[in-house]
């Protein structure tokens, strides 16, 4: 017997155990077993978190799930720092690709100025506008 039930707002403990029960199955149907994650911070002494870059690497690629520089701080090249410093790591652990996600009003063309190239638009997600994946040969 069995109940499901609603978990709108899991929490991150929640999530990850759900992602390691993810992996396992993953890792036995591909013979995979060498996922590590991949984070960058830039910390300002006076403002605290200013920018990040968060992912994983993975049975030969790399995924760049978020890349984030402060408003106040966008124009520095954090952003590029952060890129440079994930994609360096995902190539020294032997990834041949990176992929990312990023919506048409975030920073598609970023990426693109980084090497990235289109492989998927994704049009109405979210309405209105599209999620666009890209990828980055190493």
């Amino acid at each position: 017997m069995y109940t499901l039930l609603p978990a709108h707002n899991m929490t991150a403990e929640q999530v990850d155990a759900l992602e390691d029960r993810l992996y396992v199955h993953n890792s036995q149907a591909t013979g995979q077993d060498d996922a590590q994650g991949i984070g960058f911070v830039v910390e300002s002494g006076t403002e605290g978190l200013i920018g990040a870059a968060a992912g994983y690497s993975w049975a030969g690629s790399a995924e760049l799930q978020q890349l984030w520089v402060s408003e106040a701080h966008r124009g520095q090249g954090l952003g590029r720092q952060l890129l440079a410093a994930f994609v360096a790591t995902a190539a020294g652990r032997g990834a041949r690709r990176v992929f990312t996600a990023s919506y048409d009003f975030q920073a598609p063309e970023f990426y693109e100025r980084a090497g990235f190239i289109r492989v998927a638009e994704l049009e109405g997600w979210p309405d209105g506008h599209r999620n666009i994946i890209l990828r980055l040969d190493l």
